[in-house]
């Protein structure tokens, strides 16, 4: 017994020593499968990690060219990218601009050359743009971008390569698409109800503290944010207004993309106020500059010295062309002196009787119509007055008749009368100085004067109004009565666009908001301002800069104001001529892509 128990001992002892070596073997067979494993997924990440890296290369480029676009666009229209268009192709980051650069080599797919694919994808086309600005509708151009990088140095997976392609959208707005756009901070503070009924956007910060309410029916928009709170040096900020009523009914969103014009440089208020200017001797008409200057743009010109007045046919049309003087005589009046109370300052008009001009421009002895290319008829008048800033009154002593004349500061002025009905082609009347609209303005094109809020689709032509500033007289304005504190209005309505300055808040004084962009001389107590249009203001006034709610001086009361956003400028066909438009890069599209592809 004590053998075979022997036996059976040694038999066990082979058995357990065998599982030993098996299980060893399985051990060490998942050790080198997990070694394996775990080696793979290492060299899989580190490759996957250099393919990021390496896709970020490629983005890096295609940002830096984009930057690049955006700038040139901004400054200086779609003509600057296309200029440039080649030298975007060399230009993506290199090891001078940073040596982590040296990594990276950059290559063109469409022919293999050291460099970004940069093309122009699509032509200017009118659009509804996909942008941040919902609602818009736009001149658009497509950009691709298209940038191939390889890691060639410190790779340990051989030349690896990524690519990365971006479209971006060249846009270019029709300003008059705002109900309300504002360069700079916007402040609105109405004291009864007003709704807003349009896309408003400013390239500041907009503040709102209405007395009773303020709705923005559609979309608001701020480069900087949105407050329902006085701007700092805002007198009115006293009142103390608790839990002011501001209701949005879509979105509102701060801290979007400034809208810039392309004026050349940055859009400064003294900037953007030169599109209004007359331009400097030498300037070169190829400059972003020239081309958003209104006298560039106008069909006639109305230039008035201390010696003359001259009118004639505008730059575009190549060969000047001079209106004679008993041709503009029917329509111009260069020696109307009125009184504007807020500027305590006497204007020195050129007073544009509309209706003649009208008679004239559509008159067969015209002498610019028919010269123009592809144009109807005269629609884009400049005026700007040059003479010195003085002028001799004539004062009459009512007891002894005695007449007595004596010299006085005076400021420029253009006034627009007897402009119930437009020519046909529309106008926009463009100056440096402050403009003055007397009496109802664009209200009918068959005769019948509509008072009130009038149906644009059908009685009004596409108009425009800028200057210095906008002055609104009412249908009972009386020039001789400019000095009367019995200035009493009555219910008035205009249908344009207005671009002008403003006086900024400061020195004690506010600016008068949204709801005095419109200046008024009149007693408007119980009467009615219709207005369909849009307000826009890029810049502050230079020439009538006297501050709003001067106290102790009586220079308005307030009308009822009902305004409106006049949808026919969301109509390319009906937007008033020579509409300045604001610029803005728009991302359509980012994605990987094969590295090699090449675009079509």
């Amino acid at each position: 017994m004590k053998t075979s128990f022997h036996r059976l001992q040694r038999s066990s002892g082979g058995y357990a020593l065998l599982l030993v070596l098996v299980f060893l073997g399985i051990s060490t067979m998942l050790l080198t499968t997990i070694m394996n494993w775990t080696s793979e997924t290492a060299r899989l990440t580190d490759r996957q990690n250099e393919y990021y890296t390496t896709a970020d290369a490629a983005e890096a480029a295609t940002e830096k060219i984009l930057t690049h676009i955006s700038a040139d666009y901004l400054a200086g229209g779609e003509q600057a990218v296309i200029n440039n268009l080649n030298a975007y192709k060399t230009t993506y980051p290199l090891a001078a601009d940073n040596p982590y650069w040296g990594n990276y080599t950059f290559s063109n797919a469409s022919d293999g050359s050291q460099g970004v694919y940069v093309v122009r994808a699509t032509n200017w086309q009118y659009t509804v743009l996909n942008s941040q600005y919902l609602g818009l509708f736009g001149y658009q151009a497509t950009y691709r971008i298209l940038a191939n990088a390889q890691l060639t140095n410190n790779s340990r997976n051989g030349k690896l390569d990524a690519a990365v392609q971006q479209d971006v959208g060249l846009d270019s707005i029709p300003i008059f698409q705002f109900a309300i756009f504002y360069n700079q901070d916007l402040e609105m503070n109405p004291s009864p109800p007003m709704v807003v009924g349009g896309l408003v956007h400013a390239n500041g910060n907009i503040y709102t503290v209405p007395s009773t309410s303020l709705t923005f029916s559609y979309d608001v928009t701020a480069s900087g944010f949105i407050t329902n709170t006085f701007k700092p040096g805002d007198p009115l900020g006293s009142r103390g207004i608790a839990n002011p009523v501001v209701i949005f009914d879509a979105a509102h969103d701060a801290f979007a993309k400034t809208l810039n014009l392309p004026v050349g440089g940055d859009n400064s208020s003294s900037n953007v106020n030169q599109i209004l200017q007359l331009p400097p001797a030498g300037e070169t008409n190829t400059s972003p500059l020239a081309h958003s200057r209104l006298y560039n743009q106008a069909d006639m010109i109305i230039v008035i010295s201390d010696t003359n007045m001259t009118v004639s046919s505008g730059p575009n049309l190549g060969t000047n062309i001079n209106v004679t003087n008993s041709a503009w005589s029917q329509f111009l009046v260069d020696t109307n002196i009125i009184f504007n109370a807020r500027e305590n300052s006497y204007v020195r008009t050129t007073q544009l009787d509309v209706g003649k001009f009208r008679t004239w421009v559509e008159s067969a002895g015209n002498p610019i119509t028919p010269k123009l290319s592809g144009k109807t008829a005269i629609n884009i008048v400049y005026v700007a007055d040059t003479r010195t800033p003085t002028a001799t009154i004539l004062s009459t002593n009512i007891s002894t008749g005695t007449v007595t004349s004596f010299t006085v500061p005076v400021e420029p002025g253009v006034e627009l009368i007897n402009g119930q009905q437009l020519p046909k082609a529309g106008l926009t009347v463009a100056s440096p100085d402050p403009v003055y609209i007397v009496g109802d303005y664009n209200t009918t094109t068959d005769g019948a004067n509509f008072s009130k809020l009038s149906n644009t689709t059908t009685f009004t032509r596409p108009a425009a109004v800028l200057g210095d500033s906008i002055n609104v007289l009412s249908t009972a304005w009386v020039d001789a009565n400019s000095h009367s504190l019995t200035r009493n209005a009555a219910d008035t309505t205009i249908n344009a666009a207005l671009l002008a300055g403003i006086v900024p808040t400061g020195n004690g004084f506010y600016s008068g908001g949204v709801e005095n962009f419109t200046r008024f001389l009149e007693s408007w107590t119980g009467k009615n301002f219709y207005y369909n249009g849009s307000m826009v203001v890029l810049f502050n006034s230079q020439i009538a800069k006297a501050p709003y709610g001067v106290p102790g001086v009586f220079i308005y009361s307030p009308p009822s104001r009902h305004w409106a956003f006049d949808v026919n400028f969301l109509d390319v066909n009906k937007l008033p001529p020579a509409t300045p438009q604001v610029l803005l890069i728009d991302r359509i599209a980012w994605l990987f892509q094969k590295p090699g592809y090449v675009p079509l």
